[in-house]
């Protein structure tokens, strides 16, 4: 990976006085300091709308019935996507890394997060649909994704074996499903265990820890 990139932080977390606001601005600050251009997408600050619909494409190509796929790939050529979208993707062409920065809920990303998957990472514009090798024909070769989060169990109840499973199995929906499926390269998650009990000390810990990982990149 080349030594300056251009990264797209999308963040999704409610709460500006979180742990995770403070993780987010770490990494802001870290990979600024490293000589990253890096653009900022705040999910939650941007009232981003996560609901995929018939108005995210303003020159339908079937007004009787709505199929979101057939529309999503007509509008991947025109470009006809609502205004929002179009923000969205220019800033995820423009991107070399994309790292995605979320509280587990459920054993999964936040419904904010998973609808700017669904309405940004579009077919036609994140992978070939009309392909038998998706994995192989991702629009997104030579751009690499990853996942940071935290969860409020302990790192035992996401352990294999644990009430809840192996979490990082859990992301795997995302890191394969979507960031591979895509043709990115998946960089290793870096997720934070019982965020939500954790003292003042160990907090600062593993916000200089994060740091360190990002410089590392």
């Amino acid at each position: 990976m080349k030594n300056e990139m251009k990264v797209l932080y999308v963040y999704a977390h409610p709460e500006p006085k979180s742990f995770n606001a403070a993780l987010k601005d770490t990494a802001l600050d870290a990979l600024k300091e490293k000589g990253h251009e890096v653009k900022l997408s705040n999910l939650y600050a941007m009232k981003f709308h996560p609901v995929l619909k018939a108005s995210d494409f303003p020159e339908r190509k079937n007004l009787d019935v709505f199929n979101p796929f057939f529309e999503a790939i007509k509008a991947s050529k025109s470009g006809a996507f609502a205004p929002d979208i179009k923000e969205e993707m220019e800033k995820v062409k423009w991107a070399d890394l994309i790292i995605f920065q979320f509280p587990i809920y459920f054993t999964a990303m936040p419904a904010i997060m998973k609808g700017w998957i669904d309405r940004i990472l579009a077919p036609g514009f994140g992978f070939n649909p009309i392909t038998n090798n998706a994995y192989d024909t991702g629009l997104f070769k030579g751009k690499s994704a990853m996942l940071v989060t935290t969860t409020g169990s302990p790192k035992e109840m996401y352990s294999e074996g644990g009430g809840h499973g192996d979490l990082n199995k859990h992301l795997e929906s995302i890191t394969h499903c979507v960031f591979e499926f895509m043709g990115m390269k998946v960089l290793p998650s870096h997720i934070i265990y019982e965020a939500s009990s954790m003292s003042r000390e160990r907090g600062a810990e593993e916000l200089e820890k994060y740091k360190k990982s990002l410089l590392a990149i």
